[in-house]
Order: C-alpha cells, then structure tokens, then sequence
C-alpha cells in the first residue's frame, strides 16, 4: 500500500483516496467565463512544463480570452527565488515551501503565503538504447550508477535483476539536472528514503554535490539531450519528456518488489491513498502494490495579499479551472500525469480561495 510520508506529521489529515476527475464534469465548481482580464506571470518548475503551456494556451484561447497567463521553466529552485523576490505573480516547484521560506515570505509581502498541489507525476529513468526499453532496476542500482559503483550495464548487480537479458559491456553515462531542480528534489527524496548511503553522502535537495565523473543538463530537454548524446547515456526525467522523445525507459523495483513500468495508472496506483497534512508539506514515498515508486506532485505557491484584483481573480480562476475541469484533466492523462482526486480536489480549492483574501 503506498504511504506519503509528511513533512508535518503532526495534525496529519485523514487518508483520503485520490480518485482520478473523469466523472467531474457535472458537478464541478462553477467559474465565471469570458469575463476576465489580466497578465499572469509563473516561474519554476520544468517537471510540469508541457502540461501548464496546455492548460495556458487553452484558458487564455478558449476559457478566459482576456487574460495572458505566461510560464517561464527555469527550475523549481529558481522558480521559489523569483516567487520569494516577488518576481512573479506564482511560482511552482516539486517540493513543498519549507518554513524557513514561509517565514522569508511572511517577511517580504507581509502576508502568509499559499501553497497547494495541482498534479502528480512520475521521475523516469530515460535509457538511450532501446534494446534496453524495460531494464529493471531498484533503488540501490540507480543510486550505484549516480555514485559510479556501478559503471557499465553488464555490473552484476543490474544482471542480477535483469534475468535472461542480454546486457551490454557499455559504460553507464549518468545524467543529472545542472540547474536546482524540483524532479531532482523528487529523485533524491527517493534515493534518500530507500538508501542509506545515499542519505549519507548525497542525500536530498534540488541541488546534489553530484559525483564528478556524471554528466549535467539544464531542464529535463537538457537531459534528455545529453542523453541522446551517448549510446551509454542515463538520466531521470519528467515522464512526458521520455515519451516525447522516443526513450527507453526503466522498471523500477517498488517497496513490494515489483519492477514497475512508469505509466499513467502506476502513478495514479502510486497516489491512490494519501495522507496529506493540512499544510501540503509531504513527501511520497515506500510505495507499493501497482505503484511506481519515484512519484512527485507540483506545488504551486501564490500569497494571500499584495495583488491587484484583477491579477487575484485570474489566479484564483485558472487554478481553479485546472483541478475541476474534464478537459484540464484530458490534458493532464495525455500528457501522462495524473490529475486531482475529488477528495484533494475540495481541500486544494479551499486553498485556492486564499489567495488574495487578506485584502
């Protein structure tokens, strides 16, 4: 059964089971339409990047054609600076604002800030090599590769878990994000959780002192790219970036033993019951049954004074709008993220009310 570990564990809420929005479209909360107007800058997060230019493109287009809601993917700790400096109107990361930065933005705005969930996802591990497509793989191993205790495909310890497979005498390239990173916060969490040497040494962070003999990239396109450059070359990325591409992908070993493919129902199996503090401060992690087990939500981040009304409304509508619309979740499923549970869905719009209401 999966189990979120919170970042607050005390006062958690109630387990609540996160059932995908397919049936929402009768009884979801109402929104004005065409009646808006105003520019809406974000910043932050690569990881949910393909799926906010959807929903943007479309709210702006076809819900809301008075507003311009623009998303600059700079990373998810690049995103929390600019959201903290109060360079933009929201910011997005793959973790939770910490309370030392709660308490710099009570600081800055002289307001408390709001942060709420808005989708879920998978890290997957890309392979170049597409006899590889399916390799298994388990917590240790990818740690392994990262440290360079495991160097080439055909290490024992990845034979051992890939039976009857053909593996090549090739050197492993791993790739990590150069850039502070949400899905690398979601990648060494895990690590972190399932390894103790990995907790030890590296453990977790947007930014990782990585080993010098790994390979960078900016933003998961700059992965991918530096991926595609090696026949050897291995790195974590957001699962949409993988299926664009082309790239094999791995199994990963879930808390079960299970090598489990990262599609869309192994993250949402991944997320099907949650315990989420009042706060939104939590991580996932020891997932098993039929879920995969390297899964990260996006937080987005906005405050409760300091903008302009109009700037406020279209906040509070487009938010809105992504976690009860059926045609926000179609975008979200064909992407391959998994969208809002009804269940978060009523704890997330109560948050999303706050925005602004300390005016």
């Amino acid at each position: 059964m999966s189990n979120w570990s919170a970042g607050a564990a005390a006062g958690a809420a109630p387990l609540l089971p996160l059932l995908l929005t397919g049936c929402l479209a009768e009884d979801s909360t109402a929104v004005s339409r065409g009646t808006l107007s105003g520019d809406i800058l974000g910043a932050g997060a690569t990881f949910p990047e393909p799926l906010f230019q959807e929903w943007m493109s479309h709210y702006n287009t076809t819900v809301e054609t008075g507003t311009s809601i623009d998303y600059q993917a700079i990373g998810s700790g690049e995103g929390i600076e600019q959201f903290l400096t109060e360079s933009v109107d929201f910011g997005s990361s793959e973790r939770y604002l910490q309370e030392s930065e709660l308490m710099v933005a009570r600081e800055v705005r002289g307001c408390e800030a709001v942060q709420f969930p808005v989708v879920f996802g998978a890290v997957v591990i890309a392979i170049n090599d597409d006899d590889l497509d399916g390799l298994v793989l388990d917590a240790e191993t990818i740690a392994g590769i990262y440290d360079r205790r495991i160097t080439r495909y055909d290490d024992p310890a990845i034979a051992a878990l890939n039976p009857g497979l053909e593996l090549p005498h090739r050197e492993i390239v791993p790739v990590h994000r150069s850039d502070g990173s949400g899905t690398t916060y979601v990648f060494s969490s895990y690590l972190t959780n399932e390894v103790q040497s990995w907790a030890d040494k590296y453990a977790e962070g947007t930014d990782i002192d990585w080993h010098d003999d790994t390979v960078g990239g900016d933003g998961n396109d700059g992965v991918i790219q530096a991926v595609e450059a090696s026949p050897g070359g291995l790195g974590y990325v957001n699962q949409s970036y993988a299926l664009s591409n082309g790239l094999a992908t791995a199994h990963v070993v879930n808390e079960d033993g299970t090598p489990v493919e990262p599609t869309l129902e192994a993250t949402t199996a991944a997320s099907e019951e949650a315990e989420i503090p009042d706060d939104f401060q939590f991580n996932i992690h020891d997932i098993g049954g039929e879920g995969y087990p390297i899964t990260g939500a996006n937080w987005i981040f906005a405050y409760e004074c300091g903008y302009d009304d109009d700037t406020a409304e279209v906040l509070r509508d487009f938010w809105t709008w992504t976690v009860t619309d059926v045609e926000a979740d179609s975008f979200a499923t064909r992407l391959g993220y998994a969208p809002m549970g009804r269940g978060l869905e009523q704890r997330v719009m109560e948050e999303i009310q706050r925005i602004d209401s300390a005016d």
